[in-house]
Parts: C-alpha cells; sequence; structure tokens
C-alpha cells in the first residue's frame, strides 16, 4: 500500500476503505507530467470539498462585536472539540465508579465427540464402537471486589479532577474565543481607520495638485514643483492601495478568529470613534489575586496536581491486599450414546459462593517504580502549577503596562494629529498665497497622514489592551463583558 521507490509517486490501489468512490477511483499509476517527471498530486476526492455551513447573517446590517462574538460562539469547532473532551472525561468518572459494582456474565459451554474404536471380533456386519456424548453447561457467575485500601476512591478522584478540569479548560475555550475575536475586531477598526485615513489623505494631495496647477497657469510655479506633487499624489495612491489591502487581511483574520468561511460577507460597525479614558494606575495587587481566583488555566493546573496526588494514594494501594466475593450458578445436560445400548443422559445443577483475598509478595519491584511514578508526576504538577501562578502574575503586569502606555500613546499621538492638522491647513493657504513651498507642503501632508495614522493605531492599542488585561485576569467571561 505505499510507494514502490523513495523517489516514486504513491497511488491508490483500491484498499483505502472509501476514501475514493468507484467513480473517482483513480488509475494504480499516475501518469508522469508532460516533461517525463514524476507526478506526487494526491488523488482528488470531491466529497472532501464540502463545506461547513455558513451562518445565516443580514446582509444589510451592521453586526456589533457582542453580535460577532455570539456568531463565533455558536460556529467555531474549536469550542465543540473542547465540549466534545469534557464530555469524554465525565464518561470516565463513570466507568471507575463502575467498578464499585460487580459485574456478572453469563457463560456457556458446549461440546460433542464421536469416538470410534475397531472391534478385535466383528459383530455382523459393525466392525467399530462408536461412543457419542455431548453436553451443555449454562453458567452465571459474579465478581464483585469487596475492599482495596481506597485505590478505586483514588483512581475515582483521579477521573474526577480530569472532568474539572476538561470543564474548566471548556469555559476558558469560550474565553479565549471571546478575546480572540475582540482582539482582531479593534485590529479589523484600525485598518479600516487607516483606509479611511489614506483616502483623506489621497484628496489632501490631490488638492495640492490642484493649488500647483492654478499657479502654474499663472506663471507662478516650476515643472519641479509639479514634479514634487505628482509624486506626492502617486505616494498617496500607494498608501491607499496598500491600506486597503491591510483591511482586507485584516477581515480575513476576524473571519478566522470568529471560526466561519473565509468567504462569508458581512458588515461590521466601526469601533474606531470610541471615546478612552484618561490613563489611571490600576490597582494590580486586587487583579492578581482576582486572576489567580479565577481563571481557567490556573484551576485546571490545580486540579492536575490534586489528581497526581490522587495517583499516589492509587500506587500506595497496590501494596496493600484486596477482598474479593465470587459467586457462580451452572447447570449441565450430557448424554452417552454406543452402539447397540441406551442412551444414558444426566443432568446436574450446582452454585456457589466464595470469598477470597490477594496480596502482593514479590513483582520484581514494578509496584515501587510505579509509586515513583506517581511521586514524580506529583512534583512535576506542582512546579508547573507554581509556574501557571508565575506566568499569570506576569501576564497581568505586563497587560496592564501595555494599557496604560497605549493610553498615553493615544493622548500624544490625538495632540500631535491636531497639530499636524494645523500645521497642513496653514502650509496649504500659505502656498496658495505665495508664501510658501511646495516642499514644505508636502512634508506637512506627510506628517498629517503619519500623525493620523498614529491616532487610530494607538486607539486600537488602547481597546486591544483593555481586552487583553480582561483576558489575562479573567473576566472576559461572556460577549457582554467585553471592554
Amino acid at each position: 500500500m505505499t510507494s514502490p521507490a523513495a523517489d516514486k509517486p504513491w497511488a491508490p490501489n483500491g484498499k483505502e476503505d472509501g476514501l475514493w468512490s468507484a467513480q473517482t477511483q483513480p488509475s494504480p499509476e499516475a501518469p508522469p507530467t508532460p516533461n517525463g517527471a514524476a507526478d506526487f498530486r494526491v488523488p482528488a476526492n470531491p466529497e472532501l470539498a464540502a463545506m461547513p455551513q455558513t451562518p445565516d447573517v443580514e446582509p444589510n446590517r451592521n453586526y456589533t462585536l457582542p453580535e460577532l462574538i455570539d456568531i463565533a460562539q455558536r460556529n467555531n469547532p474549536s469550542t465543540r472539540a473542547a465540549w466534545e473532551r469534557a464530555r469524554t472525561a465525565a464518561l470516565a468518572v463513570g466507568m471507575v465508579e463502575a467498578t464499585y459494582l460487580p459485574l456478572v456474565t453469563a457463560n456457556v459451554i458446549a461440546g460433542r465427540q464421536t469416538a470410534e474404536t475397531p472391534l478385535a471380533i466383528p459383530v455382523g456386519t459393525q466392525r467399530y464402537f462408536t461412543a457419542t456424548s455431548e453436553g451443555v453447561s449454562p453458567s452465571v457467575a459474579l465478581q464483585w471486589l469487596v475492599f482495596d485500601f481506597g485505590q478505586r476512591a483514588a483512581v475515582a478522584d483521579v477521573a474526577k479532577q480530569g472532568a474539572i478540569t476538561a470543564n474548566v479548560l471548556f469555559n476558558g475555550e469560550h474565553q479565549k474565543l471571546i478575546f480572540d475575536v475582540t482582539r482582531t475586531y479593534y485590529t479589523y477598526g484600525a485598518a479600516v481607520a487607516r483606509v479611511r485615513i489614506a483616502q483623506q489623505t489621497l484628496r489632501n494631495s490631490i488638492a495640492i495638485r490642484s493649488a500647483v496647477e492654478e499657479r502654474l497657469g499663472r506663471g507662478l510655479a516650476t515643472t519641479v514643483e509639479m514634479a514634487q506633487v505628482r509624486q506626492q499624489v502617486a505616494q498617496s495612491e500607494l498608501r491607499r492601495v496598500q491600506a486597503e489591502g491591510q483591511q482586507r487581511d485584516a477581515y480575513q483574520a476576524l473571519l478566522a478568529a470568529m471560526g466561519v468561511n473565509a468567504t462569508l460577507r458581512i458588515h461590521v460597525e466601526d469601533a474606531g470613534r470610541r471615546r478612552l479614558p484618561d490613563a489611571t494606575n490600576v490597582p494590580l495587587d486586587s487583579m492578581i489575586k482576582l486572576a489567580l481566583a479565577q481563571r481557567p488555566d490556573v484551576i485546571a493546573s490545580y486540579s492536575v496536581l490534586q489528581a497526581s496526588q490522587s495517583g499516589i494514594k492509587a500506587a500506595e494501594a497496590e501494596f496493600m491486599p484486596k477482598v474479593f466475593l465470587a459467586a457462580g450458578a451452572a447447570t449441565g445436560q450430557g448424554n452417552f450414546n454406543a452402539n447397540g445400548l441406551p442412551t444414558i443422559g444426566q443432568q446436574a445443577t450446582g452454585s456457589g459462593v466464595l470469598v477470597g483475598a490477594t496480596v502482593p509478595i514479590y513483582d520484581a519491584g514494578l509496584r515501587a517504580a510505579q509509586l515513583k511514578q506517581a511521586q514524580s508526576r506529583a512534583a512535576a504538577a506542582e512546579s508547573t502549577f507554581q509556574r501557571t501562578q508565575t506566568l499569570a502574575v506576569t501576564e497581568i503586569v505586563a497587560a496592564s503596562n501595555a494599557l496604560r502606555t497605549a493610553l498615553e500613546s493615544y493622548k500624544a499621538a490625538s495632540a500631535l494629529a491636531s497639530a499636524a492638522t494645523t500645521t497642513y491647513d496653514a502650509a496649504l493657504e500659505a502656498y496658495r498665497n505665495g508664501v510658501g513651498t511646495v516642499t514644505a507642503l508636502t512634508a506637512a501632508d506627510s506628517g498629517l497622514l503619519d500623525a493620523r495614522q498614529a491616532q487610530a493605531d494607538a486607539h486600537a492599542a488602547a481597546l486591544i489592551g483593555a481586552a487583553n488585561l480582561a483576558f489575562v485576569v479573567g473576566a472576559m467571561t461572556s460577549r457582554e463583558a467585553v471592554p
């Protein structure tokens, strides 16, 4: 079922268990390419081209961030996968708890045997002595582990902690999804703002060109000035094209975070004009305590630590005896038939109850090694828990600093944009009145573009920083909790 050589392509041979239908079954040998090279393409299966169902959206509606999060939570495959993992972990608890109850089995044994023995002296035409025996013995057996010094309880606690971990991580998956959609939503808003700024800059450059053309018509401008403004218009057009490309990339990133089809067309409400608060000192101590008490990764890590402690108890119980109860009830029926003799039949029934104990004596150090493994896993789980706590504190401090920097940057960028607007308006008016230069005017135009883009980027960074801080604290728990 594989390629005949390392430089030869693999091709299906019809034993792929329905991966390719009979209508699309490719030939066993893939034809070479026109230039004679081996073709390593994989045969196509049209059934795999079916795309996931696209969520229904209203084409003329602008969707807000909470509405986008709602669509993502209902359609993202990662949350459904996390839910199935939680269900699997919950079923494991029931599987362990089933070991507390007895195991009842039904068994049936049946057989038939025929033996022929040559006769030393034939009796008439009979030269062989034939004997046939047959029988059926149905039975019901019961096995019950009565006492095991807490081994099953420890294993059950491990399973319960695993279920708790899976459920906590399921909620954590939703929190991460909410944050990812929020982050890409604000990034997309910044990209939209950059397009709007680039379009305005292009209009400004065209206005400068018109002013130069007007002065050139009156003989007050030079061809060098005309070349400069044409270069400025071309530069502004390039920035507009680049900004629109970044907007398309940001839109695809938003759809990817939502987990929906990349071909979905949805109108997103603009959050670029949202007012921001001033930078303030954030109470780190209270946020750190809150995060350590409610972050899913911290809780899951602690649950793994608890499970490892129960694993030690389960390993220690292997050194202790186990008491079991066994019971059975059986009936049997057999027949014996020989040549010329009457058939002999027998039927019997029986039942019994046994109570026993098994004590491990020697196993070449297997149980001791298993105990050391459990202790090592517990030590590693404790270190992981401490590392998770430390990482959580580090993320909170970093997120708080990033938010403060973003808010201060937005304040500074807003002042810069206001000053750049004044500079541009003054430079344009001065040039029209013949007291300014094209060089100063184009520089003011470029400075205004940079200032406005810095303001838009700082605005989006502040919103993303607030979302990131809420996420690392563990407070981004619903679509209504987004900052």
